[in-house]
């Protein structure tokens, strides 16, 4: 067994959500629509402390989403079971990404000009962030939030893969993105991930989504997957690569110690990154 070693990227103005205040909120509403099912206008305000107009707004956001379903007075669990937008998402887990993506930047080799590839996600855009200033490094990503963010280092080249326009990910996919990690020699594959798990291997909740991830993986010496602890053990619709593809999984301390030890077995690096430091 290998053993476990111990150890903001902020949304921007995405699929009409505005600030992080907005975010925080919608995401507490789909919470709390998840945990009864459906939930009138009045139970909302109580319990998020928000004028009726307010709610009403976020509700209709949240339903353009396709995230829930509006009522006569009130909102209802989605049965698209749709995926977050990646603003939305990016208010979860914070401290465990920031710290996940400390980890990463210090198991990367150091030689000159390595290559990095970095797929899309929140996890892997604090990881952008950690990075930006090593100016050694190519990176190489189909991820529109993961360049923009490095778009004013210019001391870094930064190479973007074609492909279609994925909204809920902002990830460009498919076989334009696919031949783009094809063409060329990728040291270090740090994929984002929806689930992780020794049986199910390292997926995501699109199809497309998990190709193009896995031509990345394919195209690399090595791939590390980043995924905070609520994503460990869970299993989601498409696997990008089975667990024995990949070399480092990085994780935090919130992590299922048990799923933990069966993903070690497998032969992968457990590194689980020490959040403490806010």
């Amino acid at each position: 067994m290998t053993a476990t070693r111990e150890e903001s990227y902020s949304g921007s103005n995405i699929a009409g959500i505005s600030s992080g205040k907005r975010s925080r909120r919608m995401l507490a509403i789909l919470e709390i629509v998840t945990e009864r099912g459906s939930v009138g206008l009045a139970e909302l305000g109580a319990r998020l402390s928000v004028s009726p107009a307010t709610l009403r707004r976020d509700l209709a956001h949240l339903a353009d989403q396709q995230l829930l379903i509006r009522t006569h007075g009130g909102a209802s669990l989605s049965e698209r079971g749709a995926e977050l937008p990646v603003a939305l998402r990016d208010t979860q887990h914070q401290a465990a990404k920031r710290a996940i993506a400390r980890a990463v930047a210090a198991i990367l080799p150091q030689q000159d000009r390595h290559v990095v590839a970095l797929s899309g996600g929140t996890t892997t855009a604090h990881v952008a962030r950690q990075l930006a200033y090593h100016s050694n490094l190519t990176v190489v990503t189909n991820s529109l939030t993961v360049a923009g963010m490095l778009a004013d280092h210019h001391e870094m080249r930064v190479m973007m893969t074609g492909g279609f326009l994925r909204h809920p990910s902002l990830e460009l996919v498919g076989g334009l993105a696919e031949a783009g990690f094809n063409a060329v020699n990728i040291g270090t594959a740090i994929l984002g991930a929806a689930g992780v798990s020794a049986d199910a291997g390292v997926t995501t909740h699109d199809e497309t989504e998990a190709r193009t991830n896995h031509a990345m993986a394919v195209a690399s010496q090595q791939t590390v997957v980043v995924a905070d602890g609520s994503k460990i053990g869970n299993a989601a619709l498409a696997r990008m690569v089975e667990i024995t593809d990949i070399r480092i999984l990085i994780t935090d301390r919130s992590a299922d110690p048990t799923e933990l030890e069966k993903i070690a077995a497998t032969g992968v690096d457990v590194v689980v990154a020490d959040d403490q430091r806010r």
